[in-house]
C-alpha cells in the first residue's frame, strides 16, 4: 500500500528544528539564548512542585481525573470573566495540543472547511490536515493587526463548518477586543459556523485584559485553555476545554479512548498552581519589561514592521529588508552568536519567509545580551 500522499500533509515545525540545532550547540559546550520556542523560561509555580512533591509520595498516580480541578477551572472562569460554568463542561486534555485534537474530532468531519488566520498557529492547519480537513487561510496583516474580521467570514461561500480564533494570537500577540470578538461569535450564530477559541495566552497582556469567548456567548464556543503559558508548566502538559455539555460528553468518550486521562501528576501540581497569583504576577512584569526591551531594540536596528504584541510573549517582525530566507537567516544567526529565534515560516507558509518571531520570556538578562548580539552580527554582515 502506497501511502507517500500523506507523508507530506503535516508540514515540520521548524522552532522544534532551530530547539535541536541549539541544544546540538551546547551540547558543544558553547552558550544558548533560547528565543525559538513559545515557553516561558521560568519553570512551575513553587506551590505546584510542593504539591508534586508530595503527590509523588502519597498518591498511586495512577489513571486519575481530578475533580478538585475541574471545580477550580469553573471558578477560575467566574473570578476571571464573571461567567459561571459548570465542571461537567470541563475536559482535562494532555496539554492544549490534546485539547485541539479533541475539538476537531468532536465537532468536524473529514472534509470540512475550516477558517483560521495566516499567520497563525502552525498546528491548526496541520492537524486539521492530518485529520482529513482543509484548513481555510485568511490573509491577517497589519489592516487588521493580523486577526480575522466578519467581512472575511462573511465573504466565505460557503461557510465553513468551523472558525478558529486566538486572542492574544501566536506568532503576533494582537488580541481581538470586545466587540470585534462579539461580531465575529454573531457571524458565526448567524451562520451555524462552530467556533473553537484558542485562550491559552490568556493573563499574558499588557494593557487590557483578554476577553474570553464565554463572556459573549456563555453556551456555544469551544474554548481552549493551558497551564503551559501563564502557569509556566509547558512540560506538564496538561490543558483543558469548555464545551457545550453533550459535546464535552462526546469529547470525554472520546479522551479516554484516545489518551486514558491526563498526566496524574500534572493534575495534583496544577491545582496548586492555580492559585500561585503573586509569583505569576512577577513572570508577567519581567515579560512587560522584555516587550518593551527587545521592540525598541528592534526599531533601533532599522527593524519597524512589526505586529503590536498586545499579549502573549512574543515580538513578530518583518525583516524582508535583510533576508527573503528567514529559516536561513535564522539559523546562521544561531551559529554565530548563539542567540536562537524562529523563522515565521511555521507560522506563514507564504509570507514567512521574510518574518521572525522573537520569544521574551527569558530572563531580562538574557533578552538584552541578546538583542544586543543580534544588532552587532547585523552591523558585521
Amino acid at each position: 500500500r502506497d501511502l507517500s500522499s500523506r507523508y507530506g500533509r503535516v508540514e515540520p515545525f521548524h522552532a522544534v528544528a532551530i530547539n535541536r540545532l541549539a541544544h546540538a550547540r551546547a551540547r558543544r559546550g558553547l552558550d544558548v539564548i533560547h528565543m525559538e520556542v513559545g515557553q516561558p523560561s521560568a519553570g512551575a509555580p513553587r506551590a505546584a512542585l510542593e504539591a508534586a512533591a508530595q503527590a509523588l509520595v502519597t498518591d498511586k498516580l495512577g489513571y486519575w481525573e481530578s475533580g478538585p480541578l475541574k471545580e477550580r477551572i469553573a471558578r477560575h472562569y467566574l473570578d476571571w470573566y464573571g461567567v459561571e460554568v459548570a465542571p461537567q463542561r470541563i475536559v482535562l486534555t494532555p496539554g492544549a495540543s490534546g485539547a485541539l485534537l479533541l475539538a476537531f474530532t468532536v465537532l468536524l468531519e473529514a472534509g470540512d472547511r475550516v477558517a483560521l488566520g495566516r499567520p497563525g498557529y502552525p498546528a491548526y492547519r496541520n492537524v486539521l490536515r492530518a485529520l482529513g480537513m482543509e484548513p481555510v487561510e485568511l490573509p491577517c496583516g497589519p489592516e487588521s493587526r493580523f486577526q480575522p474580521t466578519v467581512a472575511m467570514i462573511e465573504g466565505l461561500d460557503p461557510a465553513p463548518a468551523a472558525l478558529i480564533v486566538a486572542s492574544p494570537a501566536n506568532p503576533t500577540g494582537t488580541m481581538l477586543d470586545r466587540a470585534e470578538l462579539r461580531d465575529l461569535v454573531a457571524v458565526c450564530n448567524e451562520r451555524s459556523i462552530a467556533l473553537v477559541s484558542d485562550e491559552i495566552y490568556h493573563g499574558i497582556t499588557y494593557g487590557q485584559r483578554a476577553i474570553s469567548a464565554l463572556e459573549l456567548d456563555p453556551a456555544r464556543p469551544v474554548v481552549i485553555n493551558s497551564f503551559s503559558k501563564y502557569w509556566c508548566m509547558t512540560g506538564w502538559r496538561l490543558g483543558w476545554l469548555v464545551a457545550p455539555e453533550p459535546l464535552a460528553e462526546a469529547m470525554n468518550s472520546y479522551s479516554g479512548n484516545i489518551f486514558l486521562t491526563p498526566s496524574a501528576l500534572s493534575q495534583h501540581a496544577a491545582l496548586a498552581a492555580m492559585d500561585a497569583d503573586a509569583e505569576l504576577a512577577g513572570h508577567l512584569l519581567t515579560y512587560a519589561g522584555n516587550r518593551q526591551r527587545v521592540m525598541d531594540a528592534l526599531r533601533d536596528l532599522g527593524i519597524t514592521g512589526l505586529a503590536p504584541a498586545d499579549g502573549a510573549f512574543y515580538a513578530y517582525a518583518d525583516v524582508g529588508h535583510l533576508t527573503d530566507d528567514s529559516l536561513g537567516f535564522c539559523k546562521q544567526l544561531l551559529e554565530d552568536t548563539g542567540v536562537a529565534f524562529n523563522t515565521g515560516l511555521d507560522f506563514d507558509p507564504v509570507d514567512g519567509r521574510r518574518t521572525i518571531r522573537i520569544s521574551f520570556a527569558v530572563s531580562q538578562q538574557e533578552a538584552a545580551e541578546a538583542m544586543k548580539r543580534f544588532g552587532d552580527w547585523l552591523a558585521a554582515r
